[in-house]
């Protein structure tokens, strides 16, 4: 099975939303990277486009758009700040929560408010307590990309009896859940002073013994709790993650080479007679970068649309599907890696100031291969399923 041209290109009204929005997401890049926040008149045409709204379900005035146009419209953006495309990836994995709330509860976060935005991170020590009507919520949690902007904040959370005993599964395993609270209500902590990445504002979060109502919390099983039934839904959030941010670093890698191509023209390096473009031996590294990129970029798009096909007609992702996409969103973003490293490292030292773009997009990148969908350790649990050795298969 292999989809077609149309099918890889996505919905072009909705990516023509983010190449409308490029233009000034580029203009705001270099106070993105200053203030490490994105500024609010940039956030307006975000909202705007509605691009903080495209996994949303429409019943709760979502785009609910495809995976596929997903990508354009993360890599789009990508092309022009990085930190602005991996909010908007966070953003939409998280707005697919409004799947496993009652539609009444999931039109007040999400419906009821245009400029609705939903950011969690993880919480080392953090737990839920029961009480009447809900939980007390106690914790510190971190990597809230987008936080600083978002209406509503999750929670992640193991789940405790009010005697302070776990609560358990038929299994054995200790439940857990998502709260979820407006962001009005935490205490933020600033930690986000990174190599990259750094507009995504991805701070740190505490509640204290707070009340979250039974209603504003989630599992995010399908099984259990899911009330949408459409394909996207039925791929649940972790598949559009590895796709999204994937797109984020494809954007960089392009841009990166599109900007190499234009240095190489004119530089001619110290101690050499010819522009770098006569060099031989980058002529053919850019080569290799670009089909590099490019191949890795075309299977993951291609795999996400066959998988796609099945999903619209009406199959649950299995786990064989969730693995191929794990395999080829790490393998597109550490292309991705590879190509923005050969256009810095091709650069000379025209790259490491602070004001060459190059720059930028040398520290981006490696920041977004050392946050989790980008860890080279997906390829061992992917190898070890192919082989059927035990494989952990948590973040598949």
């Amino acid at each position: 099975m292999t989809a077609s041209s149309a099918e890889l290109s996505g919905d072009r009204s909705v990516i023509m939303r983010a190449e409308a929005v490029r233009p000034a997401v580029a203009a705001a890049s270099d106070e993105i990277e200053d203030t490490r926040r994105l500024p609010p008149a940039l956030l307006d045409k975000l909202h705007e486009a509605g691009l903080f709204r495209l996994l949303l379900p429409r019943s709760s005035d979502g785009i609910e758009t495809d995976p596929i146009t997903f990508f354009h419209v993360i890599e789009s953006i990508a092309r022009a700040d990085a930190s602005t495309a991996w909010c908007l990836s966070q953003a939409g994995g998280c707005a697919m929560s409004a799947a496993y709330l009652d539609l009444p509860v999931a039109r007040a976060i999400f419906g009821n408010d245009p400029r609705a935005v939903l950011a969690w991170g993880p919480g080392p020590k953090v737990k839920a307590i029961e009480c009447e009507g809900g939980y007390r919520v106690t914790g510190v949690w971190a990597f809230a990309s987008g936080g600083r902007h978002a209406t509503w904040l999750g929670a992640h959370c193991p789940i405790y009896r009010t005697d302070g005993s776990p609560k358990l599964d038929a299994d054995g395993n200790q439940l857990e859940r998502t709260m979820l609270v407006r962001s009005k209500d935490v205490a933020w902590t600033d930690i986000w002073n990174t190599v990259g990445l750094r507009g995504t504002a991805s701070d740190q979060f505490a509640l204290e013994d707070f009340f979250v109502r039974a209603d504003h919390s989630i599992t995010r099983d399908f099984d259990k709790e899911c009330r949408e039934n459409g394909p996207l839904y039925r791929m649940g959030n972790g598949t559009c993650y590895q796709v999204g941010f994937a797109g984020v670093a494809c954007g960089i890698a392009r841009s990166a080479l599109d900007g190499f191509v234009e240095v190489a023209r004119n530089k001619v390096p110290r101690g050499a007679s010819r522009t770098l473009r006569d060099n031989a031996a980058v002529q053919t590294n850019l080569a290799v970068a670009e089909v590099n990129l490019r191949a890795a970029r075309t299977y993951l798009l291609q795999s996400m649309a066959d998988i796609w096909k099945d999903l619209s007609a009406g199959a649950m992702i299995t786990v064989k599907q969730r693995i191929t996409i794990r395999m080829a969103s790490t393998h597109a973003i550490h292309k991705a890696r590879e190509a923005v490293d050969f256009a810095w490292n091709a650069a000379g030292a025209t790259a490491i100031f602070e004001n060459h773009p190059l720059e930028r997009r040398f520290r981006d990148i490696h920041t977004v291969t050392q946050q989790l969908q980008g860890q080279l350790r997906h390829f061992e649990t992917v190898g070890a399923w192919m082989m059927g050795a035990e494989a952990d298969l948590t973040f598949v």
